[in-house]
């Protein structure tokens, strides 16, 4: 999260910085509107607090010219008390909330955090109302599984739930994507949640919502991720690291239809369709008390399999050309193909990463490529997950070293480190601390 704070008071904006930067949010400052109006045409930022009164270009101004003009983040307005009424003029014309100086930093944070979470869930369902998605056009285009094809056709225009399984990387959203794009449901939102992603103390109320007051930071209402997927197709990522509490809530919803937001009490009726997918084997969760048998025989209505890359390497020529064709509009190159000996390179490759790992060594290509055809020197499988651990010591050893080259190829980035192995960050942070593990600079 990066904030932009504009305030021509260097000690107040100082300070908000300040603040803003012991909670581990990323801040840049301006001292007045034109400042600030070149920072925001020159970077990204997810949300502005501006003051009203500068020099220059004031508040109002820079609010008027982002809303017309710059991104679309929403904006917090800053104000001294007799400065309201101004404030509340900032509110009509676009500002998403205001405080009112002095005010205590941790309120400016929470209100921030609020903002930018209900910013990210508007992009997520502007972006399954989208048309335009390149990827399924291709995929849908191609003659790629022609048995998956047809299953996909068939359960589209239905309502069933669905439950996708298959290893990380081999395209479980993309599949989920492609059901909704032929449903009855295509008009209507597409919104994806990653379950394992989620901080545990987070989900409920980004699944369901809350009311104002339900906990100490809630002042406002707010709808959860459900009910904005109402009358679309809610895809649940990773369904398999839903915490039991939850589970229960799931498994009364899909059997009701209905929610109710945290610390409320009325019953909201919800229509949507549940897309749910995972990594794990559900079976032997439900053997070990951490899933629930009732829950999964109410998602595997219809079970979608998907196998990993390196059992179908007979896919690997028409998905390479599906990635050259998406490259090509994506890069702006004219790349016409790929030589047979890069070809056998890319098959005699074993992805553990599967095809977004292909995908990937694609788009490297692309990128090294000086001629027309990508060659075998363009293909550089270095920087992908080939294993190069001795196998000697224990199981423990192994999974410890495996981990750690894992988290130095990533610089410390455990999300992206968690997803090439597979597993959950909430499992991988645990495997740190199980380790004692500090991965190298």
């Amino acid at each position: 999260m990066k904030i932009l704070v504009v305030d021509d008071e260097k000690n107040i904006r100082e300070s908000i910085v300040r603040y803003l930067k012991l909670e581990k949010i990323e801040a840049l400052s301006a001292e007045n509107g034109l400042s600030a109006k070149r920072m925001l045409e020159e970077d990204s930022f997810d949300a502005a607090v501006i003051d009203l009164k500068m020099p220059g270009m004031n508040g109002l101004e820079l609010l008027a010219w982002i809303k017309e003009q710059g991104p679309s983040i929403p904006v917090i307005m800053i104000s001294a008390f007799g400065e309201i009424n101004d404030a509340v003029e900032a509110m009509k014309k676009g500002a998403k909330d205001y405080l009112v100086k002095p005010f205590d930093p941790e309120e400016l944070m929470i209100r921030i955090k609020r903002l930018v979470m209900e910013k990210v869930n508007q992009d997520r369902v502007n972006l399954g109302m989208s048309d335009s998605n390149p990827k399924l056009e291709l995929y849908d285009n191609s003659s790629l599984s022609k048995k998956l094809m047809h299953l996909i056709n068939k359960v589209a225009p239905t309502d069933s739930t669905v439950l996708i399984t298959g290893e990380s990387g081999t395209g479980k959203e993309v599949t989920a994507r492609l059901i909704h794009s032929k449903s009855l449901r295509a008009d209507r939102a597409f919104v994806p949640i990653n379950i394992g992603g989620m901080p545990e103390n987070l989900l409920e109320s980004e699944l369901f919502g809350y009311e104002k007051g339900a906990f100490t930071s809630a002042n406002t209402q707010k709808k959860g991720i459900v009910e904005m997927a109402s009358r679309g197709t809610l895809f649940l990522d990773e369904i398999g690291d839903m915490p039991l509490s939850l589970q229960v809530k799931l498994l009364r919803f899909l059997q009701d239809k209905k929610i109710q937001r945290l610390g409320g009490t009325q019953s909201i009726p919800i229509d949507l369709r549940i897309i749910a997918a995972t990594n794990k084997n559900l079976k032997k969760l439900i053997e070990q008390n951490l899933f629930r048998e009732d829950l999964y025989f109410r998602l595997n209505i219809i079970s979608i399999e998907l196998p990993p890359l390196r059992e179908k390497i007979e896919e690997i020529d028409q998905l390479t050309g599906i990635f050259i064709k998406k490259f090509n509009k994506t890069m702006g190159r004219s790349i016409t193909g790929i030589t047979q000996k890069a070809l056998k390179k890319l098959k005699d490759y074993h992805y553990p990463g599967n095809i977004r790992e292909l995908e990937n060594i694609i788009e490297r290509a692309f990128i090294l490529a000086d001629t027309n055809e990508i060659s075998e020197g363009d293909i550089d499988l270095s920087s992908d997950n080939k294993r190069k651990i001795t196998i000697t010591g224990t199981l423990a050893e192994l999974e410890k070293e495996t981990i750690l080259q894992a988290l130095n190829r990533w610089e410390g980035n455990r999300t992206k480190a968690a997803e090439e192995l597979g597993i959950t960050r909430r499992t991988l942070f645990n495997k740190i601390k199980e380790y004692h593990l500090d991965p190298e600079p």
